[in-house]
């Protein structure tokens, strides 16, 4: 039976690569994440910044756990203490404090992108009121100047899975006039993490073309240089 992942295993994650000397092979096992996650946080990629939740002071790990794993890396880091489960049966979706100030932007972003999904469905996608929905929806928000309509899977307020499953409901939902074609929504079926290693393949093949073309510019610069130098030394009159 696989051992529980931790709470927050993004922060946790994040966390363990500023301050152990783990590889990116164990931490991505132990928060159940891709190793190219782990890469992606180390490098700065990652679409989302996490701040950093030490293992140590919930209890999930230990020093001596973490010791052994840095000691070898083929050890596989063991959970000391598993996180409670905490079920939510009502009320609406919980967002951390530092990403409440971006659901407005999500909202707007799934009305202009998805105006078939019910805001039903916004509000627990995203974890909002009606009242919030229909003032943006409306303009009648009190900051409404200042949303920007914005992806809500780059913004962390949801998952690309549970937007895409939306999406999917509410295409179910759409009615069909006789004679007219209803467009559905075409869902794109990758998880994050192939996205993730699709997206780090292209930027990798991206600098592997940039890096290329300079080696060929600074190619042609030496022959040039060298042609010119030629060049100038068989104009020069020889001394003897």
């Amino acid at each position: 039976m696989a051992q529980p992942t931790p709470l927050m295993p993004h922060a946790t994650a994040s966390w363990l690569v500023d301050n152990t000397a783990l590889s990116f092979s164990q931490i991505a096992e132990f928060c159940g994440l891709h190793i190219l996650e782990v890469q992606a946080m180390a490098d700065d990629l990652a679409s989302s910044k996490y701040t950093g939740r030490d293992p140590v002071h919930s209890g999930e790990l230990t020093h001596a756990e973490i010791e052994r794993g840095q000691a070898d890396a083929n050890y596989s880091l063991k959970m000391q203490k598993a996180p409670v489960d905490v079920s939510r049966t009502k009320g609406p979706r919980y967002t951390p404090v530092s990403k409440r100030q971006d659901k407005p932007d999500g909202i707007a972003w799934i009305i202009r992108s998805h105006p078939e999904i019910s805001d039903a469905q916004i509000g627990k996608l995203i974890g909002t009121t009606r009242n919030t929905i229909n003032a943006i929806r409306d303009r009648s928000h009190w900051n409404i100047a200042n949303i920007q309509p914005k992806d809500p899977v780059t913004l962390g307020l949801c998952s690309q899975r549970e937007l895409d499953a939306a999406v999917a409901k509410a295409a179910k939902n759409i009615p069909v006039v006789e004679g007219e074609e209803v467009e559905v929504p075409v869902i794109d079926q990758r998880d994050d993490k192939e996205k993730l290693i699709e997206e780090l393949r292209r930027e990798r093949e991206e600098a592997a073309k940039a890096a290329s073309e300079a080696a060929q510019e600074a190619e042609a610069e030496a022959w040039l240089e060298a042609r010119r130098a030629a060049e100038a030394g068989e104009s020069t009159p020889g001394q003897g």
